[in-house]
């Protein structure tokens, strides 16, 4: 754990440099690469060894391979690379090794956290990262939930809109609203014209831990929020959300939740602790705290899904008129 940063750093690295691209383009050994990326054969037998031991790239009959994630992920120009997604949080890294030093600090934490003061152009930045990503999570989600008969979904914090996007190219009946902040929602309308989608997915200015939801939806969703917000704020969106929903809409919460027993998993800790970098109220949520926001803003049929094994978790529930009686459902 002491010399983990090494292991980031090589990644970065590598993405810096160009490697996983001139591998993919056939430097198929070290004087190749050193050749394609441009630094000297030590250097590149440097950076070779590295990646090779965390089973970035492999050998494959003397010839050096990108391993298969990396291929699909990691190769700049491919549908799917998400280099920016990999390298955005370099910025927090020197923030990261002054834990103590900002934990006993006297600064008094902020609601929006990173998001105070947000620009255009800081948000462009953000999420074109996030999108890169994004679009995965979002095919993921069309092809697990179904959404028949569906009408409209609401993305609450829904950055570049990456769910609504694919909701939309998947069900043609469907239309969407991404509501996020005022300086999001305009980054946001880039994403849908990139996509085609502009004329069925519109984008909200509005701060939703404050402002009135949109409410002629039937589905919403609210993806990757989760640890930048305290037990308050979530519990409160996720009421809002009831209130605003149609009679038999459902929702979605996924993000980085603890076991219940706040054991694990790590990646979701260290969320909530990243929002002490940005001098947020943010903290981790574990599973049962979810629910529970679900049964206390009056949904039904709550569920909780693995979205990403071991990474992301999906609580859902169904919004009705008679709200007596509610269920949970663990699978």
């Amino acid at each position: 754990m002491a010399r983990a940063y090494t292991e980031t750093a090589v990644l970065w690295a590598a993405i810096d440099v160009g490697l996983f691209s001139a591998i993919a383009e056939g430097a198929h050994d070290e004087t190749a690469v050193a050749e394609a990326i441009g630094v000297s054969v030590l250097d590149a037998e440097r950076l070779v060894v590295c990646c090779l031991t965390l089973d970035l790239i492999r050998h494959v009959d003397d010839r050096l391979v990108n391993a298969p994630d990396v291929q699909r992920y990691l190769v700049a120009g491919e549908p799917r690379y998400a280099g920016a997604w990999m390298t955005f949080t370099r910025r927090d890294v020197p923030e990261w090794f002054r834990i103590a030093e900002l934990m006993k600090g006297d600064a008094e934490p902020t609601l929006l956290g990173m998001y105070d003061g947000l620009t255009v152009e800081a948000a462009r930045k953000y999420h074109r990262a996030t999108y890169s990503v994004g679009m995965g999570a979002g095919r993921r989600f069309v092809r697990e939930v179904d959404l028949t008969g569906r009408t409209k979904m609401l993305d609450i914090g829904g950055g570049s809109g990456a769910y609504s996007i694919n909701v939309v190219q998947v069900h043609s009946e469907m239309t969407a609203v991404v509501f996020d902040l005022p300086p999001v929602a305009e980054v946001a309308v880039e994403f849908f014209e990139q996509n085609g989608v502009a004329d069925r997915v519109a984008a909200v200015g509005g701060d939703f831990t404050a402002d009135p939801f949109p409410t002629d939806c039937d589905v919403a969703v609210m993806a990757s929020n989760l640890p930048i917000y305290d037990a308050s704020v979530i519990g409160s969106v996720i009421k809002k959300a009831n209130d605003a929903l149609l009679d038999g809409g459902e929702m979605h919460l996924i993000g980085e939740m603890l076991d219940d027993d706040r054991t694990g998993p790590a990646d979701a800790a260290m969320w909530g602790m990243n929002e002490l970098m940005y001098g947020g109220r943010g903290r981790a949520h574990a599973i049962g705290e979810c629910i529970g926001y679900f049964d206390d803003a009056g949904f039904v049929d709550i569920a909780v899904t693995d979205f990403v094994p071991g990474v992301l978790k999906r609580v859902s529930g169904r919004k009705v008129q008679d709200l007596t009686t509610s269920t949970v459902v663990n699978s």
